[in-house]
């Protein structure tokens, strides 16, 4: 199961003089992550490097920013990803103290910053949302509206015709056993429909 995380969370690492200073925090989209990051770096213009992840289904992406390729936006991912976490930017921002790390003590360093601020991280179960339409005589919507209730889905629209076409969202998990539990209460009046024919 994907987890997002309920606020951001910070770490700072001091290591052979660097900083490294970590984030963890949930973003909707990639683009909503380039703007943190741009931040980041108007925020800290005296620092060496503004590395980043982000794990967001399509949308992931790492950089490493002029550090060696693979030893900082890479690392960060993988232990996104270790996690299992969905729609999070990991960011470390990196002051240079003079010494170098190495690519093994870089790849350390950046790992370490985002798993220490994923310690005091509050998770939270990523709950997909599906849309499901069904039609139903009308004496029947208001069954059909209490058995869908019954299982928290949130009812979108209910247009009234010849029948009844009703359009729910519901957690993902919950929606073939609402599918079937009504099939079989709708006395072979219910019909389920694809959400593009009740959109349309």
């Amino acid at each position: 199961m994907p987890y997002s995380l309920r606020e951001p969370v910070h770490a700072e690492l001091l290591i052979k003089k660097s900083r490294f200073l970590g984030c963890v925090q949930a973003v909707p989209d990639r683009a909503a992550a380039l703007r943190i990051v741009a931040d980041l770096r108007a925020q800290h213009p005296g620092a060496a490097h503004v590395c980043w992840a982000l794990m967001a289904g399509g949308q992931s992406a790492a950089h490493d920013d002029g550090e060696p390729g693979g030893t900082a936006g890479r690392p960060m991912l993988e232990v996104l990803r270790h996690q299992q976490l969905e729609g999070v930017l990991a960011t470390v921002v990196r002051y240079f103290g003079g010494v170098k790390l190495g690519s093994g003590g870089l790849v350390r360093a950046y790992t370490d910053a985002v798993a220490q601020a994923l310690l005091s991280a509050d998770k939270v179960a990523v709950q997909r949302l599906t849309t499901l339409s069904c039609t139903v005589p009308y004496a029947l919507e208001g069954w059909a509206r209490r058995e869908a209730q019954a299982v928290g889905a949130e009812l979108l629209s209910a247009q009234h015709g010849d029948v009844v076409t009703l359009r729910w969202q519901l957690v993902e998990a919950s929606a073939a056993s609402l599918k079937a539990r009504m099939l079989d209460g709708g006395q072979g009046q219910l019909h389920w429909l694809d959400t593009e024919d009740a959109a349309g």
